[in-house]
């Protein structure tokens, strides 16, 4: 996670938000949040540089879909439709990609793979029992330095930034402001600032809009922190409550750790904090000998439906196929 390597499980938090004062003991912690689930930590002993697996991927078979193209043509009009009817501005509608996998894969090896074949700033993986999760995810979702918070939400996405566009903008200013509500649930009043919109990102394979909000904490409180911030604004919608009704009733799988999060935390005998935390997309996990992967879209009432598709596929493209070959990296 971030480079770092973090080695021998000490103890396991089963649900953050129910525990919270857990996280105040000092050490290194791995943190995973599913989207419509809990948010899992678990404290290792030690930390070290990432060292290349010694591991070799193993193939999954073929990919099948929670939505079929016609499926999902049609959930976007009905995302329209929700919008036409003033329920929602926005809603990330995804679908989960899966193949038979038995037995327990290296998570390593995977990461690997995808590190040497589309290197993401904010890639991570963890296998310990019971949570098999790999990313390569570009969204930083929280980042914690004492009493600064920060998140940078994308929204847009293309082949290159002149495709780009008016759409893709405006939904990106829709979520920032979002993010920046949320976020002044736990900040101090009048700190909360736009640090930068609509900033172009490239990366393997296409280009992302990014803008960037940060504010002053005013509590250190990881119950109240997820509470008002989780699920990511990004990966949702907006209204945030409005819009997870209209994932429930449209999508046809759970999303698991996809769309959630995955990161790490530092806290210091003095309860000094430091943390990272990446919005779950771009996301692999491995569970009852199924590989599954995420990915999505976010519709707003200037939605393509057949282009809202075609962004899915491309967002998967590189990294499914990084995942169904064989060998070392």
């Amino acid at each position: 996670m971030g480079g770092r390597e973090l080695r021998g499980v000490l103890e396991s938090v089963p649900d953050v938000v129910a525990e919270p004062e857990r996280l105040r003991v000092p050490g290194h912690w791995a943190l995973v949040g599913e989207f419509d689930g809990p948010v899992r930590a678990w404290r290792f002993a030690d930390v070290a540089p990432v060292a290349p697996s010694a591991g070799v991927w193993r193939a999954p078979g073929p990919w099948t879909g929670s939505l079929d193209r016609a499926g999902y043509v049609d959930g976007v009009r009905r995302v329209r439709d929700a919008i036409r009817e003033g329920e929602v501005y926005q809603a990330n509608l995804c679908r989960v990609l899966s193949a038979p996998l038995p037995g327990e894969p290296d998570a390593a090896a995977l990461a690997d793979r995808l590190a040497a074949g589309n290197p993401a700033p904010y890639a991570g993986a963890i296998q310990v029992p019971g949570q098999w999760v790999v990313s390569a995810s570009p969204e930083l979702f929280l980042r914690i330095e004492g009493d600064r918070v920060r998140s940078a939400p994308i929204k847009g996405t293309a082949r290159t930034a002149d495709g780009l566009t008016a759409k893709d903008r405006a939904e990106n200013v829709m979520i920032t402001d979002l993010v920046r509500n949320d976020l002044q649930r736990v900040c101090l009043p009048g700190t909360v600032r736009v640090e930068e919109l609509l900033a172009v990102e490239e990366h393997p394979g296409l280009v992302h809009l990014v803008s960037t909000v940060a504010g002053e904490l005013r509590t250190d409180d990881w119950a109240e922190l997820l509470t008002a911030t989780f699920p990511p604004g990004s990966v949702s919608g907006a209204p945030k409550s409005s819009a997870l009704r209209v994932i429930a009733e449209l999508e046809t799988a759970p999303r698991g750790p996809y769309c959630g999060l995955i990161g790490w935390a530092e806290v210091g005998a003095d309860g000094s904090l430091r943390a990272e935390l990446a919005v779950g997309i771009r996301t692999f996990w491995w569970a009852d000998d199924v590989l599954r992967f995420g990915t999505g879209a976010g519709i707003t009432w200037g939605s393509d439906p057949e282009g809202e598709w075609d962004e899915t596929e491309l967002k998967a493209a590189r990294l499914i196929g990084l995942a169904s070959t064989e060998g070392q990296r």
